[in-house]
């Protein structure tokens, strides 16, 4: 029975996935994490660029398919990563969900939310879990500063300000495609500013009702390399996402400020330090709070959710509202005025 029980297991758990695309930067980065967990193994590739895709297969030892339909319809194949252009997002991940392929994916799900709730309502008809690659959202500051404002030592919220950049653009090791409007669907913002923006979301705390973003062309590409969008939200507090591909020791930095406290991160050390009125004695002068642990990768928590029959469900839900946030910001900067977000049409 017991040996029953551990191959039953293994059949049952080993997830064998399919590579669709390796356009991102990030790309070989879920393929190791595949590699390196236990149930899961990667099993097949596609991508749009035939001689890359045929270069990842041969690296991994496994297939290639010139055709998406073609490894889409192997039994053997139960899962897809997807790290596809993002133009490409709304064909490639509808497909996989009508495949019955579970899906993870990095983020934006789609630059729009018309293409997001399309892409959300197959998964949901087809029964597939799908998970997003928000990765901040794991680290042990983020979960630090949610215990803060979850105690009140800040009071009420009334500003966030999250920024994070790189020298890609001027020191050359972004890939060129990521300067593609089309396949991108913008630039910094969309690409480096998704952290920015979720997390600076996440910290107000309260529901944004409008973006105004400005963007900067500091190296003359196609899309943004330079960009800074404000949320608004009906009680008076502001959200403030910034990013770059254009600054060369820009640190990663998080500031929450409150009417009875402010705490601040990365500036530039990686110290969470707070100071607040209704803390401790302490608290009261500039403090540093220890994180606490990191929580489990968003891959790993795919993986549980396939095995457990469960729904992503706050993962999806934060990657919906990342991409109305972002459909806000672009549309901003195209027009030149604040975007209320009811006038995204879902």
């Amino acid at each position: 029975m017991s040996e029953y029980h551990i191959v039953w297991r293994l059949i049952i758990v080993t997830i064998r996935i399919g590579k669709i695309s390796l356009w991102h930067v990030h790309a070989w980065d879920y393929i190791k994490q595949a590699q390196e967990h236990e149930d899961t193994v990667m099993a097949a590739v596609w991508d749009e660029d035939v001689e890359r895709g045929q270069e990842a297969a041969e690296r991994l030892k496994v297939p290639f398919y010139a055709s998406l339909e073609d490894m889409l319809a192997q039994d053997n194949i139960d899962a897809v990563i997807v790290d596809a252009p993002t133009r490409l997002h709304e064909d490639v991940i509808t497909a996989a969900a009508k495949a019955g392929k579970h899906i993870f994916t990095e983020k934006v799900i789609a630059s729009t939310l018309k293409e997001v709730n399309t892409i959300i309502s197959d998964v949901q008809d087809n029964g597939v879990k799908m998970t997003v690659s928000l990765p901040r959202l794991n680290d042990g500051y983020t979960l630090t500063i949610q215990d803060i404002l979850n105690q009140g030592l800040l009071g009420k919220v009334t500003y966030v300000r999250v920024r994070l950049s790189h020298n890609g653009a001027i020191a050359n090791w972004l890939p060129e495609h990521f300067y593609h409007l089309e396949d991108c669907q913008g630039g910094a913002l969309i690409d480096l500013g998704c952290h920015p923006m979720y997390l600076t979301n996440l910290f107000l705390g309260q529901e944004v009702t409008g973006v105004n973003a400005n963007f900067g062309y500091v190296t003359g590409k196609e899309v943004e390399d330079n960009a800074v969008a404000t949320l608004f939200t009906d009680s008076g507090a502001i959200g403030v996402v910034e990013a770059g591909f254009v600054n060369s020791h820009s640190p990663f930095a998080i500031e929450v400020h409150g009417t009875e406290g402010t705490l601040l991160y990365g500036t530039p050390e990686d110290k969470l330090l707070i100071r607040t009125n209704v803390g401790s004695d302490e608290q009261k002068e500039w403090t540093e709070i220890p994180l606490l642990e990191r929580r489990e990768s968003a891959f790993s928590q795919w993986v549980s959710h396939i095995q457990n029959d469960s729904i992503a469900t706050e993962n999806l839900q934060t990657a919906t509202q990342l991409t109305r946030l972002m459909e806000a910001a672009n549309l901003s900067a195209k027009e030149g005025r604040k975007i209320s977000l009811k006038e995204l049409q879902g």
